[in-house]
This record gives structure tokens, C-alpha cells and sequence, in this order.
């Protein structure tokens, strides 16, 4: 049913209203027009994504510390300065960008954990990527299997693990967080799935910091009480 088939009228109307009929058709659409459930999900989506968000930061700042980590020594601190580092166009890109915003924080001076700390989640999944074998310029060799994985980035995960494996893993993570981040619907997800696969790849990087998600997170918890209760009060 597409969302112009659905209006926003009468009971609730504000509410819904404020979150715009197309956002909200997606949650009719799951209840086949029923209000009540349809407030339900959306009650359920808002409350899942703020658990998630714990076990999703977790794993981004133990992926970056661990990369940092490792390319600070093949190629010092500033690896994100070294030519042989081989960074694409982008990735320079971004790397300035996060500079920028380094400098308005902390003056004139660039510090490494502030430019480490600034730089997105997608910025490092794409670090995984091939590098692709040419820049935009098409002239600067760009190859991250050999100047960043096997140099560098591949002691910071279990031997047996690809370069590609991880890069299609995070990278799903990676879309799994914007949806997050962006407020799209997630309720009808194999949420459970999704946790234990976020558990997986921080085991990875870090056990111990695996151990702490499963320990703190609420997210199993709330799927149980789902399970056991499908009424949620908004």
C-alpha cells in the first residue's frame, strides 16, 4: 500500500502530522493501517535504535583505536600524512576536512587524537575497500591490500580473516548505524542477528571490549520482553 493512501486525520493527528505521513506510512503499511499498532512499532523502533546505539559506538571506537593503532606503526603518528600510506583522493579528502574541524576546536594546532576522533565510521570501513587502482586524477596508484592491510592493518583482526571479509561485514554494520543515525525504521529487522553480529566483529578487534557490550547492552533484554510482550506504551 503506497503512502498516499494513507492520511493523517483525526485521532492522533499532531503526532503524526509532525512526523510527516510518509515517514510514519512505513509503520501503517507493517499494520495495515491499524494507528494503535502502527504507534506501537514506531514506540519499539525509537526505543531498539537507543539501545543499539551503545554496542554501535563501542564497535566504532574500538575499530578506529585499533587501526590508529596499527598504521601508527608502519607509518608514525601522522600516517594519514605519509605518501606510502597510499591514501585515495577521498580519504585525503576527508582527512582534511577533519583537520578543519581539529583546528576549530584546538586553535592552530592539529591534534592526532582530535583528527583520529573526527573522522566517520565510513571512513574507516573504506580503509577495507580495494583503494581503487587509480585515483580521480588518474595518475596516483592507489592499492590498500598492499599499502594498508598487509603492512599494517591486518594484525589488528584474528589471522585467517580477508581483507574483503571485513570490509563487507563493517560495511553492512556501516549501513545498519545510518539507518540508526538517520531515524529509518529498523522493526522489522532480525534484530537479534544484528547484535550478535556486532558482538562478533568487536570480538575481533577486542574480547575484552565484546565481553563489556554483552555485559551493558540492553538490546537482548528489550527483544525478550518483545518476545514475551508485544504491548509498548509510547
Amino acid at each position: 500500500m503506497s503512502s498516499k493512501n494513507f492520511y493523517c486525520g483525526d485521532s492522533n493527528t499532531e503526532f503524526m502530522n509532525s512526523l510527516s505521513c510518509e515517514r510514519f506510512s512505513t509503520y501503517l503499511a507493517s499494520a495495515d493501517g491499524d494507528q494503535a499498532i502502527a504507534l506501537r512499532d514506531y514506540a519499539w523502533n525509537t526505543a531498539i535504535s537507543a539501545a543499539f546505539y551503545g554496542p554501535l559506538q563501542c564497535l566504532e571506537i574500538a575499530l578506529r583505536n585499533a587501526m590508529h593503532r596499527e598504521l601508527s606503526k608502519k607509518y608514525g603518528l601522522e600516517w594519514f600524512d605519509e605518501p606510502d600510506a597510499g591514501l585515495n583522493k577521498g580519504a585525503r579528502k576527508k582527512i582534511n576536512e577533519a583537520k578543519i574541524i581539529a583546528r576549530y576546536h584546538n586553535g592552530s594546532m592539529i591534534e592526532v587524537p582530535k583528527v583520529v576522533a573526527v573522522l566517520s565510521f565510513g571512513f574507516w570501513v573504506s580503509l577495507f575497500d580495494s583503494g581503487s587502482r587509480f585515483d580521480s586524477d588518474g595518475n596516483a596508484h592507489c592499492d590498500y591490500e598492499e599499502t594498508l592491510w598487509r603492512p599494517a592493518l591486518h594484525r589488528a583482526f584474528p589471522k585467517g580473516l580477508a581483507r574483503r571479509e571485513i570490509y563487507n561485514t563493517l560495511n553492512y554494520r556501516r549501513k545498519f548505524r545510518n539507518r540508526i543515525a538517520h531515524h529509518e525504521p529498523i522493526f522489522r529487522r532480525h534484530l537479534r542477528r544484528d547484535h550478535e553480529r556486532i558482538l562478533e566483529v568487536t570480538e575481533w578487534i577486542s574480547p575484552a571490549t565484546a565481553a563489556w557490550i554483552r555485559h551493558h547492552s540492553r538490546v537482548e533484554e528489550m527483544l525478550l520482553s518483545k518476545d514475551a510482550d508485544r504491548a509498548i506504551k509510547f
